[in-house]
């Protein structure tokens, strides 16, 4: 018999209406009540939070991987209801957080209270317990909308339609549908480069560039972060003419804080040595993020700055593939 344990963090699907707007306020037994299971398989409940998932923090993050981590010889799978808004922050957080840890781990939730006459959230509920009873995977997936995203490429792109979420520069890994699952893409098995280490910095900033940033900025961050991930245009170029933010890139590193570039473009990753606008930037010390998510990058870049300060080991680790989050195109 499979054993899953259940984790609650509040979100939209344990949701109810209260005077200033939806809030979660759904107890555990209620929730478990939609959890409708075979005999096959046994499933446990416990609450670690109640909060929207507007109000998680890397604190957060900490708490539901250590809790993993001490259930681990307990339980098969693990299923995480959570909200939606920082969900792919949350599953790429526990990709690193618990990296090498042979167990499935769900991370799922709804657009709309599961309470509501017309949810998603009761399939998303069943498609959950189907690909943590059946799957045999391990990591960390989001299971959204009949679809097992990998958690380090996940992205929210949708506010309201139940297929809130996009698997982004990987292939989807598995479609549920009606207790079937259908693996569409099997992830090879992962590194094991690095041992598990259940910490986080969070001291990090993420800034996206647009035309007529001011240079002055950079000075700011130089006492204000200890890691800076940069937004930038297109293959990873930076402005150096009239507002000049390579030397600022340059700054920052010359002060041992680590400057990561990635692309707002959400689709088919960066290339620096392509463009000039891109070659300054590496020059100036900026690390590339190949066609990582910001959300992985957030997250990972936390993970490692609670190692080390390091700036070449931590670019070793930024650019050495974790949980598929990185170069796959």
């Amino acid at each position: 018999m499979k054993k899953i344990l259940v984790l609650a963090t509040g979100g939209t699907i344990a949701s109810t209406p209260h005077q200033d707007g939806l809030a979660p306020g759904m107890t555990i037994d209620q929730l478990a009540g939609y959890f409708e299971h075979n005999s096959d398989v046994s499933v446990d409940f416990h609450v670690l939070m109640n909060k929207d998932s507007t109000n998680m923090q890397p604190e957060d993050w900490l708490t539901l991987a250590k809790t993993i981590d001490e259930n681990q010889h307990c339980y098969d799978s693990f299923i995480i209801t959570h909200g939606t808004d920082t969900m792919a922050y949350t599953a790429a957080a526990l990709s690193y957080l618990l990296h090498g840890l042979k167990k499935t781990i769900v991370i799922t939730g709804s657009q709309v209270p599961v309470s509501f006459k017309r949810t998603d959230a009761k399939k998303n509920i069943k498609d959950a317990l189907t690909f943590a009873q059946k799957a045999d995977l391990s990591g960390v997936f989001i299971i959204f909308d009949g679809k097992a995203i990998l958690g380090t490429r996940a992205i929210k792109m949708r506010t309201k339609s139940y297929d809130a979420f996009e698997s982004i520069n990987y292939p989807y890994v598995a479609s549920i549908d009606d207790a079937t699952i259908r693996i569409q893409f099997k992830p090879k098995n992962d590194t094991d480069s690095f041992s598990r280490k259940i910490d986080i910095c969070p001291d990090v900033f993420l800034l996206k560039i647009f035309p007529g940033l001011s240079p002055a900025f950079f000075d700011f961050l130089k006492s204000h972060t200890k890691g800076l991930i940069i937004e930038s245009f297109g293959n990873g170029g930076l402005p150096f003419e009239k507002r000049d933010l390579v030397t600022g890139v340059r700054n920052l590193v010359q002060e041992g804080i680590p400057v990561v570039i990635t692309t707002q473009c959400l689709e088919e990753g960066q290339n620096m040595d392509l463009y000039e606008v891109g070659k300054r930037v590496e020059e100036a010390g900026g690390i590339t993020a190949g066609d990582m998510n910001t959300e992985a990058i957030v997250a990972k870049l936390m993970w490692i700055l609670s190692q080390t300060t390091d700036l070449s080991e931590i670019k070793r680790m930024l650019q050495t593939p974790i949980a598929h989050d990185l170069d796959y195109i």
